[in-house]
């Protein structure tokens, strides 16, 4: 199956963008007020220096726009001299437009007066209006790379507490702030600055969605700051966000990333830019932007630093301007980039596909918020265990229909999926492919059970479900015995899955008999709890507890045994995996490059030094980037190796 990456296409080729969000910390957003050119020049210089090509400009909307019909040309001209200044070390930059919120307050032009941001239709021709005369200033200078709208529109056309915006209203409003930016002669590529914070990816409806931005828009830009309970699952937690964008035909670019140096240490620092940098690459991205060039030291009483005081120290350079470790992570990950060819290469084809139910993305009649929630979260925990058993999932949307070429089919923690989606699942697995599906009632206690259409049959088993009731799990722990062998793995293999988490309605188990499936392996208590059912040239494997569940609601849980289950189940279903590590710590990927060879990465999910051998499964041979051949390779903790592969 095929998985993207897609490369920003620009007048001089395809562009890989590695660089910074930029306010200087001469001023923060007020920067332009009095404008520090020495600073602005010294502080590029550094960028640059450590192999960042680029950076995301802002214009200050109260500041550049101070009267409804009047652009500051003062302010106008010290962005020019910005631009000049980029042009001059070899850098490009991202305007971005429509500044009204910034790193926790939103900020109005003082003629605002509170009108609706997307429906006020007056307020909306002064939005495009500024759009329009700011391109139209700056559209041919050399070190505009491309336009963004705003900067989390979201949060500014609907804060916290007041009601989300529609979606008509929001493409509407989107329309016509791309084309005010080609009515200014912008010729650049666009995209909207809302941060892919939409329905598609969380769950979460606010008016913006991901299908309308791509046609729109020439790239899409996730931003990515979240909290997390397990290390593993923040390691990925921008990857998981690009790979959902991807599907959308555009390129991905990781817009804003990053974390404050008042929550981490220097040293989780670095872990954490290396981390998110490595998988959000192989997971689709090919442009990352961090969040953000400086630490704000002395703007201690300006806004929004004075109540938001963990923003000034986001900076991947210090108050004085010195590198701190992210800084040194990006210019480490730049000569990675480099070396490789990023932009002549995609990635490796897959034949394991993660299927994403629709009630993600799409709003059912009579369905819960929960219950997209519960897909996004069952789906993340699938596909990152997926990708430590060296089997990395492409991500099929039930929303775009099941294609028929993988050899392994994930359905994690189901409850609901669209009743003619089991019957494709049924075809699927008759056509040769193993399909894996682990129940799950949902999280919540409405039309609590399987939203399947016939069970039974499908599987091959009888239910012993009790209408309103269900079977809660008994023990702090599940174990699963294998009766047979499977995937490598012997008969009498255990596998353990924490159950200590979750809801009542979630944290329950399926009661089955099998009729015409066999029991592949059975729970503590001598019950059915993995059962196979051949149909035609394939399987259908159904496993009684909702494992992925079980995982997601568990604080550092990974890796967890559904890694070793993924990776019987991709043996057993002869998914082609070229290279793969035996330690569930480390997962194993690879960029094809155009030439014909390969790069494969090895990532380390261990908090300390790991010695691997690389197993090669088709005559490969595995050297450095250098050209020396490698049978061991070792890691430092949370490290990456990148590996050149032929075949031999």
């Amino acid at each position: 199956m095929h998985r993207a990456l897609a490369h920003l296409r620009t007048a001089e080729g395809p562009a890989t963008w590695l660089g910074a969000n930029y306010w200087s910390r001469a001023g923060g957003p007020l920067m332009w007020r009095d404008y520090d050119a020495g600073v602005v020049d010294s502080e590029l210089r550094t960028l640059r220096d450590h192999g960042l090509t680029m950076t995301r400009s802002f214009f200050y909307w109260p500041d550049f726009h101070p009267e409804p019909d009047r652009v500051d040309e003062e302010k106008c001209r010290h962005f020019s001299d910005f631009l000049d200044r980029h042009h001059r070390h070899g850098l490009v930059t991202v305007p971005t437009f429509l500044v009204g919120h910034m790193s926790g307050e939103n900020w109005d032009p003082p003629w605002r007066g509170g009108r609706d941001l997307y429906r006020d239709v007056w307020l909306v021709a002064r939005q495009a209006w500024f759009v329009r005369e700011t391109t139209r200033r700056f559209a041919h200078h050399p070190a505009v790379a491309a336009w963004l709208i705003s900067n989390e529109m979201p949060l500014y056309g609907s804060p916290p507490g007041e009601p989300e915006a529609d979606r008509e209203a929001v493409a509407a409003w989107a329309q016509l702030m791309v084309d005010a930016v080609r009515a200014g002669g912008g010729r650049q590529p666009v995209s909207l600055g809302d941060g892919a914070w939409g329905l598609e990816n969380t769950g979460r409806d606010n008016g913006f969605r991901l299908r309308d931005t791509a046609r729109l828009c020439d790239f899409l830009g996730p931003h990515v700051y979240r909290m997390e309970d397990d290390a593993v699952r923040r390691h990925h937690s921008a990857a998981w966000v690009c790979e959902l964008t991807t599907g959308f035909g555009r390129p991905v670019v990781l817009e804003e990333f990053g974390l404050t140096g008042a929550f981490a240490s220097e040293e989780d620092s670095a872990r954490y830019y290396r981390q998110l940098l490595h998988t959000s690459l192989l997971a689709g991205a090919t442009g990352w932007v961090a969040w953000n060039n400086t630490d704000y030291d002395a703007l201690y009483e300006q806004p929004p630093y004075r109540h938001h005081a963990f923003e000034m120290r986001f900076g991947i350079t210090d108050a004085a301007g010195a590198p701190k470790a992210p800084l040194r992570e990006l210019r480490d990950f730049a000569a990675v980039v480099e070396a490789v060819e990023l932009s002549r290469c995609t990635r490796a084809e897959t034949d394991t596909a993660l299927v994403v139910s629709s009630y993600l993305d799409t709003v059912h009649p009579f369905t819960r918020e929960e219950d997209r929630e519960h897909v996004a979260r069952t789906a993340r925990q699938s596909w990152i265990a997926a990708r430590l058993a060296d089997a990395p999932p492409a991500v099929v949307r039930e929303s775009d229909g099941l294609p028929g070429t993988a050899r392994l089919y994930l359905v994690p923690s189901v409850k609901q999926l669209l009743a003619p989606t089991w019957h494709r699942l049924r075809e699927l697995a008759e056509s040769g492919a193993t399909v894996y599906v682990s129940y799950s009632a949902g999280s919540h206690e409405e039309q609590r059970g399987p939203w399947y259409p016939d069970l039974d049959s499908l599987f091959g088993v009888r239910h012993g479900l009790e209408y309103g009731l269900v079977d809660p799990i008994e023990d702090p722990e599940v174990e699963l015995v294998l009766t047979t062998g499977l995937g490598g793995l012997p008969a009498g293999h255990r596998l353990r899955f924490t159950a200590t988490h979750g809801t009542d309605s979630g944290r329950v188990r399926l009661p089955v008999r099998p009729v015409d499936a066999e029991v592949l392996a059975e729970d503590a208590h001598g019950r059915p709890a993995l059962m196979r059912r051949r149909v035609g040239a394939g399987s259908l494997v159904l496993c009684v507890y909702p494992l992925e569940y079980l995982a997601a609601c568990t604080p550092r849980v990974n890796p967890d045994a559904s890694v070793t289950l993924y990776g019987a189940l991709a043996a057993e279903a002869g998914v082609r995996r070229p290279v793969t590590v035996a330690d569930p710590r480390v997962a194993v990927d690879r960029l094809v490059h155009e030439a014909g060879h390969e790069y494969v990465w090895l990532v380390s999910q261990a908090p300390d030094d790991l010695t691997v051998r690389p197993e090669l499964h088709d005559h490969r041979a595995l050297t450095t980037l250098d050209g020396t051949p490698v049978e061991t390779v070792t890691l430092p903790g949370h490290g990456v190796a990148v590996l050149r592969s032929e075949v031999g």
